[in-house]
């Protein structure tokens, strides 16, 4: 892997997410979020509804080194039911990492699901050391689960999951896996500080295939500047920050 901008030198997944100091960003009323993803060369974000056929080995390498960056991992509950996550940092390697960056040894795992549609059995939510805060509208539970399983009963307010999960968890950073209706939903509340966005050189093409964003356009774009580029095996592993915008009086 090679790094492209902002020097050429050569870099590894383990460096590219390593010292990133999201948390030192973060806002006093909220978390600094930034989101992950992968697209293929026409923004689609899955392939069969997967993202299997576009996540390379150095990206998956990159995935996981990313989750030791930040307080929480977020997730949409499509998403969670469709990649059947488990355990957030997989080993402990990871799990040291997260040690030497200040991090608990496991990130809180944050699963958006408005209708609480999600299987009891979800490897995710049956790891007895993986913390779960599920945001949801819904009143019910899902049942045979254990106590480190919370909920956040937020409705379909995100900020106000974000200010929770400050004041109530102590998150300072997240990590947001998608899907793309999440994302949509973060950009338009104006969550999102950073993207993490790996491109693979393929072009998927399909009306129905959803892109890294989808949903509604959104009311005014969101601009973003390039911080940083790798290529790795035709992959291109790029960093990008969102401008704030300045506020007038």
């Amino acid at each position: 892997m090679q790094l492209l901008y902002p020097d050429r030198r050569p870099t590894s997944p383990a460096e590219l997410a390593s010292g990133l100091g999201m948390a030192e960003k973060a806002r006093p009323e909220r978390p600094y979020l930034a989101l992950n993803m992968v697209s293929s060369l026409d923004g689609k974000a899955t392939i069969d509804w997967r993202t299997r056929g576009l996540s390379t080995e150095l990206d998956r390498q990159l995935f996981h080194h990313l989750r030791t960056q930040a307080d929480a991992v977020m997730v949409g509950a499509g998403t969670v039911r469709i990649e059947r996550y488990g355990r957030m940092a997989k080993t402990d390697e990871l799990r040291d990492k997260r040690e030497r960056e200040g991090l608990a040894r496991d990130p809180l795992a944050v699963i958006v699901s408005a209708r609480l549609d999600l299987p009891a059995d979800l490897p995710l939510l049956n790891e007895p050391e993986q913390p779960v805060v599920i945001a949801t509208g819904s009143d019910a539970t899902l049942q045979g689960l254990g106590d480190q399983v919370e909920y956040a009963r937020v409705g379909d307010d995100l900020p106000l999951l974000m200010a929770r999960l400050r004041e109530e968890h102590g998150v300072r950073s997240v990590l947001c896996e998608g899907g793309p209706t999440l994302n949509f939903h973060l950009l338009a509340a104006a969550l999102v500080d950073e993207l993490f966005l790996s491109l693979n050189p393929k072009l998927a093409g399909g009306a129905a295939a959803l892109t890294i964003v989808a949903g509604r356009e959104l009311v005014e774009p969101t601009e973003l500047e390039l911080v940083s580029v790798a290529e790795g095996g035709g992959d291109l592993f790029t960093r990008w920050r969102v401008v704030q915008k300045a506020l007038h009086s």
